[in-house]
């Protein structure tokens, strides 16, 4: 079985050594190995398990909650329901962060519709008569 160090795995991950030794202080990685020198091997698992762990990050959830997931995983079949709660729970949250950056995409597509406007024009005098541009945010 392939196993990686913790700076192969870094890399394979995008992350920093630092956040995988965090990661492992707090107690997110229970079945990393280790050498008898005391460095960690990461096998394929500990890698897929650590891309759960991100998603999750991803998603605004806290790291005690991911200890809890980390928990019922390892509690086996029992959890399955509370894992499976977690998940419509995060799904809920993704996709009101979701409809937040819609909101703010509509903002920024705008924002790039008057300033280009405005670039063509020279000037932003262009929307002087528009709603656009009467007022304080339409400078920002």
């Amino acid at each position: 079985m392939k196993t990686f160090s913790i700076s192969e795995a870094a890399k394979q991950l995008n992350l920093t050594i630092y956040t995988l030794r965090y990661y492992d202080k707090e107690g997110l990685l229970p079945l990393v190995e280790r050498t008898a020198s005391g460095k960690r091997l990461f096998k394929e698992s500990d890698i897929e398990a650590l891309k759960v762990i991100e998603c999750l990050k991803t998603t605004g959830m806290p790291i005690k909650e991911i200890k809890n997931f980390i928990s019922w995983c390892s509690e086996g079949d029992t959890t399955l329901k509370q894992r499976y709660d977690m998940f419509l729970e995060r799904k809920t949250a993704v996709e009101a962060q979701m409809e937040e950056l819609k909101k703010t995409m509509e903002v920024i597509e705008h924002k790039c519709f008057y300033y280009k406007t405005a670039l063509d024009a020279g000037t932003e005098d262009v929307h002087k008569n528009n709603k656009i541009g009467s007022n304080f945010a339409s400078t920002y």
